[in-house]
């Protein structure tokens, strides 16, 4: 035996450094994956309470640190157009002169800060904590709103179909500079009972990546620039058979003449 280890002393050793290397270069990957999984922004978008359209939307931080939430943007797809708006902050407007009122009067029974909370979704979540947004409800009424759409209870009133709901969240993670993003879409079910939700992906997708990133910074600044609320490529049927009786209409007159 200790004649055979003398005669190959040298391939055993270098056996034992290159498994001294592997080693190394396996716990180095460890500690990588580690520190990478601890520093990597997680943001969760789900449902809470319920199932179908009357379920909270709740957004929870998963991250190791403190995420600021700065842009939630709602996209509604439908069978007549994508409605698109910002619903970081509530429909009751905050003015910048009850700051003054406050002080001036001082009959507020809430401190300013509530007030602030109370008219905006915008701000930090710590670490495991988590907001909600209002009902899934409540979102898609709104966007309803914002185009005119007559709803029945829940859904949409004649021949109008909703198909998709997509939420975006733009965030500042911590300390660092570029923002950060998640996303998460819910078809619409209906049925005779209610009109349900059903997430297309069983996680919330993060926009995460150095690409993805300068993407939504992009989209932050012309947030910031245009002074985005909404926007929609959504066209009704009835105004598109308007336009096309028009256009009969004038054919006909200039084929008369």
């Amino acid at each position: 035996m200790y004649e055979w280890i003398a005669k190959h002393h040298q391939v055993l050793s270098v056996c034992a450094s290159l498994g001294s290397v592997i080693i190394w270069v396996v716990y180095a990957q460890l500690l990588y994956l580690g520190f990478r999984r601890q520093r990597s922004p997680r943001l969760i978008i789900n449902r809470g309470r319920n199932k179908d359209i009357n379920a909270l939307c709740l957004i929870s931080n998963m991250s190791a640190e403190s995420v600021f939430i700065e842009y939630i943007i709602a996209k509604l797809e439908t069978s007549e157009g994508v409605i698109t708006m910002d619903v970081t902050d509530f429909e009751q407007d905050y003015n910048e002169g009850d700051e003054d009122d406050q002080k001036r009067t001082g009959s507020s029974d809430k401190p300013l800060s509530m007030s602030v909370k109370e008219n905006t979704r915008q701000g930090p979540i710590e670490p495991g904590g988590f907001i909600h947004i209002g009902t899934f409800c409540e979102l898609i009424q709104r966007l309803a709103r914002s185009e005119g759409i007559q709803m029945e209870t829940d859904a949409p009133e004649g021949n109008l179909e909703f198909h998709r709901l997509t939420l975006r969240l733009i965030g500042i993670y911590g300390p660092e500079n570029m923002p950060i993003g998640a996303e998460r879409s819910f078809d619409f079910k209906a049925s005779e009972s209610h009109f349900g939700l059903i997430p297309t992906s069983w996680d919330t997708k993060q926009l995460a990546s150095m690409w993805q990133r300068r993407q939504l910074r992009k989209s932050v600044e012309t947030l910031n620039a245009t002074d985005f609320s909404s926007s929609s490529s959504f066209q009704r049927a009835d105004r598109e058979q308007g336009v096309d009786n028009r256009s009969a209409a004038e054919q006909a007159s200039r084929a008369g003449r």
